[in-house]
Formats: structure tokens, C-alpha cells, sequence
């Protein structure tokens, strides 16, 4: 029997990369999933993000694994399609124990160049739509009176500054704060939140040209190999990043009871980067 045998695991960013990570480690332990995601474009992101077919592609990888999953196009910003998606995804499947807040966007611009759209937008998804995914979920994990672990994913970023990215690096740090009064707010209910932060992690999101020429630029045409050394240097551990098993692993260590007794903490996933 998995470590979360008959539990209701809600995810969101699922499409992809660690979204869908999560939904299939979580799966293999047993959990049920709803998983949603905007499948469509954001306006400030320059890269292409996950599509309805990879949102399917996600409920197929775990219903091969015998658990049931319910699915929904959305995008976090929306409170009320959220709060609908996860009533109709408990009503299905009978509960809700674990919430993952991933979904998120990056881009990369010094606050010369940055617009209030991309302020707006940034914070619009990656905090606010934290927060949302907090709002909808919390009355359910009350309700269910058997209390639950709600995991927010930050970043490095959450931790400590960059440059050029200083709308992500607030965002990232708001749900540090969001996490830890939440965790205080929630403690009486047994609900325990925590968050992770990863460093590069091996997904599309960070595995394009624009990052390659963040972490190297001085370079004209900077390939993987040049972007890995870069990254390589931010690192302890001989790594130029972590796989998204990497932190699903650790969003499983938090959802189950081998963490009962954690919450309100901030679990770093950073090869050494924070040492």
C-alpha cells in the first residue's frame, strides 16, 4: 500500500514538466488527482506553455497507474473557475487532502525594461494564484475534518535575490510569507503548509535559448553545455540542476504522514545553492 492510499491530491500547473511530476509521483503512492491547468498561452511568458493534449497526456501517465483523476482547463487567476474545478474534482472523487500550488511563469527583465504588465501578470499567477488555489482549497480540508497538507512551490528565488528577475523574486518570497501565516492560521485544523524551493530544474520552462542567454551573455548563441557550466557555478553539489522527480520527491515527503509534524517550513531542493 502507498504512503497515500486513498487520498485526494489537487494540482495545479499539472500539464507538464513538474506539475505532471508531482501528479505521477503522487499517484504512485496511491493518491487520487485533480489535476488543471490554463493549456493556453499568458501574454508575458515568451515560451510556449503546456496544451490541452499534455493536460490529457498528464491523466493518462496516472490512470495507468489505477487512480482515478479529473482534469480541468483554467487559468489560477480566475478564483471562481478554480473554486468550481476543485468542487467538481472532491464531488468525484469523494475528498481533498493535499493541495500543490505549482503553477507559474518566469521572465527575465531588468525593472528598466520591465512594464507594469509584466509586474501585474507575475504577480497575478504566481502569488495571487497561490493564494486562490489556498482560498478554494481550505474550506475542504476543514470540512473533511481529517486535516491535510497544502505545499506551495517557490524557488531559490523566495530565498535570496537575483537580478533581472525582480517580479519573480517578490512573487516567489510572497509565498514564503503566504505559507508561514497560513501555517499558523491552519495549525488548529491539523492542516499543515509548507513550500519548496527548487533551483534549476530540467524542465521547458528553463530549458530554452532566452535562459541560456540570462545565465550567459557573453555569449552570442549560448547552447545547454554553456548555460550548465553557468549553472553548475550557483551549485554545491556537482549538478547543474535537479530533475523534477527531484522535488516531486519532496512534495510526497511533505503530502504524507512521514511529515506529519512539519509545517511552516521551507524545504530547499538547491544542490548546495543556498549553503
Amino acid at each position: 500500500m502507498g504512503r497515500l492510499e486513498g487520498n485526494v491530491a489537487f494540482i495545479t500547473g499539472a500539464a507538464r514538466g513538474m506539475g505532471r511530476s508531482h501528479a505521477v509521483r503522487l499517484a504512485e503512492e496511491g493518491a487520487d488527482i485533480i489535476a488543471v491547468d490554463i493549456c493556453g498561452p499568458v501574454d508575458t511568458a515568451s515560451y510556449a506553455m503546456g496544451t490541452e493534449e499534455d493536460l490529457a497526456d498528464t491523466a493518462r501517465a496516472v490512470a495507468a497507474l489505477g487512480r482515478r483523476v479529473v482534469t480541468t482547463k483554467l487559468d489560477v487567476r480566475d478564483l471562481d473557475a478554480l473554486e468550481s474545478a476543485l468542487q467538481q474534482g472532491v464531488s468525484e472523487l469523494g475528498r481533498l487532502d493535499i493541495v500543490v500550488a505549482n503553477a507559474g511563469i518566469v521572465s527575465n527583465f531588468g525593472i528598466v525594461d520591465m512594464t507594469p504588465k509584466h509586474w501585474q501578470e507575475m504577480i497575478d499567477i504566481n502569488l495571487t494564484g497561490v493564494w486562490n488555489t489556498c482560498k478554494v482549497a481550505t474550506p475542504h480540508l476543514i470540512a473533511g475534518g481529517r486535516g491535510g497538507s497544502m505545499i506551495l512551490v517557490s524557488s531559490v528565488a523566495g530565498l535570496k535575490g537575483f537580478a533581472n528577475v525582480s517580479h519573480y523574486v517578490a512573487a516567489k518570497h510572497g509565498v514564503l510569507g503566504l505559507s508561514r501565516g497560513l501555517a499558523i492560521e491552519l495549525a488548529p485544523h491539523s492542516i499543515r503548509v509548507n513550500t519548496v524551493h527548487p533551483t534549476q530544474v530540467n524542465t521547458p520552462m528553463i530549458m530554452r535559448e532566452e535562459i541560456f542567454r540570462v545565465f550567459r551573455p557573453d555569449l552570442d548563441d549560448p547552447k545547454v553545455e554553456d548555460f550548465a557550466s553557468a549553472s553548475q557555478e550557483m551549485h554545491q553539489l556537482p549538478v547543474p540542476w535537479v530533475e523534477s522527480s527531484d522535488v516531486s520527491n519532496a512534495v510526497l515527503y511533505l503530502a504524507s504522514s512521514d511529515a506529519r509534524y512539519v509545517t511552516g517550513t521551507a524545504l530547499q531542493i538547491d544542490a548546495g545553492s543556498l549553503a
